[in-house]
Formats: C-alpha cells, sequence, structure tokens
C-alpha cells in the first residue's frame, strides 16, 4: 500500500497487482493507520482511494478469514466512510467482495469502461458484515442490494452506473485525469463546510441526522475565516481561496 500526497490531495493506493491487490489482514492495519493520518493532518481536503494493476481488488483474502477478520474489514471500512474529507474511488479495474464496500464507503466513485463488481459471500456461506449492508442499502437501493447479496450477481460499468454504484464512467487512458480534476474541485471548496455537509450527509443517510451538531456546525461556520473569504471572492467575483478558521 502506498500513501502519497499531493498538495491538499491525499491518495492512499492498493499496490499488490500481481494478486489483484488482494487485502490481506495487515492491509487493514494499514488503510487504518493511513486513515487516521488523512484525519490529522489539516491540510489535506480531499482522498482518492486507487489500486495498481488491472484489477482494483479481489476482496479480502480467504484463506484469511477467520473470527475476527469481518468485524476488523467492518471497522476499517466504516472508518473510510466517517474519514474527515471527502473521498473519491478510481476503480481502474473489477471489484470484488469486501473491496466493493470500501468502494462504497467512498463519497465518489469514478470507474472505466468494461469493469465489473461482484460480491460472493452467499456463496462462500457467510453473511456480508451489518455496516455493509446497510451501505447498499442506503447508498443504493434495496433491490440493487439484493441483487448483489441474494442473487450474487455481477454487474458490469453499466449497470453500476443505471444503480448509483458509479458516479461516471471514463475510458480507462482517462481515469486519473479525470479523477484528478474532481479533487482538485473538491479541495477548492471550503474545508470546514465540507466536513459538515459530509458528515450532515452520512448521518441522513442512516436516519440518524443530528440536528443539534448540524446547527453548531452552522454556527462555527458563520464565524469563520472561510465563511469571510467565500463571500469576499463571491463579492469581488473571483475564485475564493480558502484557509483554516
Amino acid at each position: 500500500m502506498i500513501f502519497s500526497l499531493d498538495g491538499a490531495v491525499a491518495t492512499i493506493r492498493f499496490h499488490r497487482p500481481e494478486e489483484h491487490n488482494r487485502i490481506e489482514p495487515a492491509d487493514l492495519e494499514e488503510l487504518a493507520a493511513h486513515l487516521d493520518e488523512v484525519n490529522r493532518r489539516r491540510e489535506i481536503r480531499v482522498l482518492i482511494l486507487a489500486s495498481s494493476g488491472k484489477t482494483f481488488s479481489s476482496g479480502f483474502h480467504l484463506g484469511a478469514i477467520g473470527e475476527d477478520a469481518p468485524a476488523r474489514f467492518e471497522q476499517v471500512a466504516d472508518a473510510l466512510a466517517s474519514c474527515r474529507v471527502p473521498s473519491i474511488a478510481a476503480l481502474q479495474g473489477s471489484v470484488y467482495g469486501g473491496a466493493a464496500d470500501l468502494a462504497l464507503a467512498c463519497d465518489f466513485r469514478v470507474g472505466v469502461e468494461g469493469m465489473h463488481l461482484t460480491v460472493p459471500p452467499a456463496r462462500l456461506g457467510i453473511p456480508f458484515y451489518a455496516s455493509g449492508v446497510q451501505r447498499l442499502v442506503s447508498r443504493l437501493s434495496l433491490p440493487t442490494a439484493r441483487r448483489i447479496l441474494l442473487g450474487c450477481e455481477t454487474l458490469d460499468s453499466a449497470a453500476l452506473l443505471a444503480a448509483g454504484f458509479l458516479d461516471e464512467i471514463v475510458p480507462a487512458a482517462e481515469l486519473e485525469a479525470r479523477v484528478g480534476e474532481r479533487a482538485r474541485r473538491l479541495a477548492a471548496n471550503a474545508p470546514l463546510a465540507m466536513e459538515a455537509m459530509k458528515r450532515m450527509l452520512n448521518e441522513a443517510a442512516s436516519g440518524r441526522l443530528d440536528r443539534e451538531q448540524a446547527a453548531r456546525s452552522l454556527a462555527e461556520c458563520l464565524v469563520s475565516r472561510d465563511h469571510r473569504e467565500g463571500l469576499a471572492a463571491w463579492n469581488e467575483q473571483r475564485e475564493p481561496h480558502f484557509g483554516r478558521s
């Protein structure tokens, strides 16, 4: 796994292409540590989750599934979903098993033509973990979750776009540029407001919107330098340059 930083954009990259980016138990700990770093470093405003090679990820190593592995995978996927900054999954290839939930835990997903998704736990005699089921239902739909988890259907890129799993499909040669463009656009927004809105969106999707916290976030933003800069840029008809409050 490789962690890199380009200005305000951090990238976490699975880098085991010869094994189709199979996720090992140690990878979960490394991913969790990188997410902690992203949350801690306030200069980071966007996270990209990417992979090397032809496959985004073949999912968790089946030979390493034990009593504790599903729970730890769930914890790390939830940490990705609640990461402080907006996240983009750059899907340069097909997605299998638990890797589908890691992609879904990101706020945006850009995929390439010809990719597909398969989540086979029902064929392996185990259920998908709870928060992964919840994400499939809340971020996609109950019918789509049934197709993926009960039917073990393989969905191609067109079906994934129609279901809302993908935000867009691009030719493979254009993926890096398109994801970079999205990341730069997100990074240009006011960080305090982005963090608050991401949190509220996740809470609303799970039916647990904390209105008191939302009101506190609004009050904080109203007295922030971000808000003053945003108003000044709007009035002066220029691009804003946000810092921290």
